[in-house]
């Protein structure tokens, strides 16, 4: 089944929610499939290393080094991986909140990460973002 490309649609059904957890990133020189009792959230190579997005109390368990913390926020719509628009919107208006965000587009929805001090304020700029598109 494949997602919705209208971004019409796509913005007045987002119903983004916001996970209770915090997550971190790190990085770290590992080979790919190290570590799956972390049960990593996701796990991108870069030249570099691995980057790890992990739950933060699994982080903490691990003695493992992060800058700061996330909390995680789900766009329930189901979005086609072709949408042309939706990161713009909603990256548009969490940067006009002074809110910064790191999006992993995943095959059913985007989750936008943003620090947990902002968790709040970014749940209220994405529901006026919803609002103006009804």
């Amino acid at each position: 089944m494949s997602g919705s490309k209208n971004l019409d649609h796509l913005l007045r059904a987002a119903d983004p929610a916001l996970d209770e957890e915090e997550h971190v990133f790190i990085s770290l020189p590992a080979v790919y499939g190290e570590h799956p009792d972390w049960e990593p959230l996701a796990v991108f190579a870069e030249d570099e290393g691995l980057t790890f997005v992990l739950r933060r109390s699994i982080a903490d368990a691990n003695d493992l080094d992060y800058e700061e913390t996330f909390r995680r926020i789900t766009l329930q719509v189901h979005s086609s991986l072709s949408a042309v628009g939706l990161t713009a919107a909603f990256s548009a208006v969490l940067a006009d909140a002074g809110i910064s965000a790191n999006v992993i587009a995943a095959f059913y929805h985007d989750h936008i990460f943003v620090p947990s001090a902002d968790a709040e304020r970014a749940m209220t700029a994405l529901a006026g973002l919803a609002d103006r598109a009804k």
